[in-house]
């Protein structure tokens, strides 16, 4: 039986070591399991930066999952190696899919300095010089002296980079080429070419980098077991390397994996998914921007036109949904959080209807309590359970008013009592006559959200007249199912 996946965002970007996020994971995956979800997406689980201050996305050794005392502690922000390995054997134990977060663009806190020489380039052109070469002292050397060679003993240093963002000698910051190397093609576009973003840039035309990352990609698949990869940042790695690194990976293991392209351009996104021959399925940002508006344009958002101009109604097999993440929470650099009185609505565009893959937000379900964010699990895992008992079968979207808004899902054979209406406004509250399908004619509904008390009664036609609050949303449901 085909069920509903539903992924999960596990972290965000305030946890501190003490909570001990690969313990907890381990003893809710049974619980998650329970309400719907179907895969976890962890934090970068390797060593960075920061050590076990670090969220991750600074990366320092891809081969230290909180096994060696390096950046000052021997875990990393989220636990040991075993209890990482340890929660994705009990993910694993409860039908989870685990997705592995890696950063493949850049390395940050290197061992050692070493003289270059390289040209400074315009911060919102890279594609042109300031200076001409001179000599800068850029952080490039990666040795690794607390892993002492386990696992791989390659070292990078300024050869297999482009650039970097520091010269040590001038304690200077900007953004240097270095000689003889140029910023990757095939990368996003904005500042003339994107390719460097942070840190010490990646070379992936360099042969040894190519091979050193297939040879880590295929170790980490087979040390730690994960089933997917979320891939950070790759509007800025050429998409080339990209394809080509997810086919090697699969030779492995039949992975599935994720891109994070940062754009709220729909083309942009397009275009990478066609460069990358459609092997990487991208999050929805544009989807993401448009339920924000939505959520701060006090009831004058034309709720009609939410998924206009989105991946998942362009390319909804290869759309990743999501309402918001460790990005876009408060305090962050992308910071677009959806309003607390929005995020029922915008959760149930994402998990009740057909297309694409949603993505639940550990900051949403568990609270952000360091930026007073408060939880919303119960509701949350009301409507991860309604995807996973009732959104089956044909959809048919009622999107014909400013207001509100409201689609069906006819249910199926297969799961016993699915089907549901979805009806919403991010204004006045109001109602909609629809048609449920003959598979739903003479049946009496109810609101499982429960913010609706009445009973609806559709005919012998499938005909019912379905209601919303003013700002809210009701998920009607047929009354008396199996899960009440």
């Amino acid at each position: 039986m085909k069920e509903n996946r539903t992924l999960m965002q596990y972290f965000e970007w305030y946890l501190k070591p003490e909570n001990k996020l690969w313990k907890k994971v381990e003893i809710n995956a049974k619980y998650l399991n329970a309400i719907g979800i179907t895969d976890i997406w962890l934090p970068p689980a390797y060593k960075a930066a920061g050590g076990k201050y670090d969220a991750g996305y600074a990366v320092y050794d891809l081969y230290d999952l909180g096994e060696f005392d390096q950046k000052g502690s021997i875990e990393t922000k989220y636990g040991s190696k075993d209890e990482y390995l340890q929660a994705i054997k009990e993910l694993h134990k409860n039908n989870i899919q685990v997705y592995a977060d890696i950063v493949l663009n850049h390395k940050i806190g290197a061992d050692e300095a070493e003289t270059v020489y390289a040209s400074q380039e315009q911060n919102n052109n890279r594609n042109v010089d300031t200076t001409l070469p001179k000599k800068i002292v850029a952080w490039t050397i990666y040795n690794f002296p607390g892993r002492n060679n386990k696992y791989s003993d390659f070292k990078w240093n300024y050869e297999h980079f482009n650039g970097t963002d520091w010269d040590e000698s001038g304690r200077k910051n900007g953004i240097f080429r270095f000689s003889g190397k140029h910023w990757d093609k095939n990368v996003d576009k904005e500042n003339g070419n994107y390719d460097y973003l942070m840190g010490a840039d990646i070379d992936f035309n360099n042969p040894e980098v190519v091979e050193e990352l297939k040879k880590w990609g295929k170790w980490y698949l087979e040390f730690t077991g994960v089933d997917a990869f979320r891939l950070d940042a790759v509007k800025h790695i050429k998409s080339g390397f990209m394809a080509d690194w997810i086919m090697s990976m699969r030779k492995e293991k039949e992975i599935d994996c994720v891109g994070e392209y940062w754009s709220k351009d729909l083309n942009a996104l397009k275009n990478y998914i066609t460069m990358t021959n459609s092997t990487i399925p991208l999050f929805d940002v544009p989807l993401h921007y448009n339920l924000y508006q939505a959520s701060v344009s006090s009831g004058n958002y034309d709720m009609s036109k939410i998924l206009e101009n989105t991946l998942v109604k362009e390319m909804p097999s290869l759309a990743v949904t999501f309402v918001d993440n460790h990005d876009t929470e408060p305090g962050q650099a992308l910071y677009s959080f959806v309003q607390d009185w929005f995020k029922p609505l915008a959760y149930s565009i994402i998990l009740l209807r057909k297309d694409g893959l949603p993505c639940v937000f550990y900051g949403d379900y568990y609270g952000i309590p360091s930026q007073k964010v408060l939880p919303m699990n119960e509701r949350l895992e009301r409507l991860i359970k309604a995807r996973k008992y009732f959104a089956y079968g044909e959809q048919i979207d009622y999107f014909d008013n400013f207001n509100i808004i409201a689609w069906v899902r006819t249910g199926d054979e297969e799961h016993i009592d699915s089907g549901l209406v979805a009806i919403m406004s991010d204004g006045p509250g109001g109602g909609k006559t629809i048609n449920v399908g003959q598979r739903l004619a003479n049946t009496v509904f109810y609101d499982y959200t429960g913010n609706i008390k009445e009973d609806v009664y559709v005919d012998h036609e499938g005909n019912g007249i379905f209601y919303c609050n003013g700002g809210s949303v009701s998920i009607w449901v047929k009354k008396g199912n199996i899960y009440s």
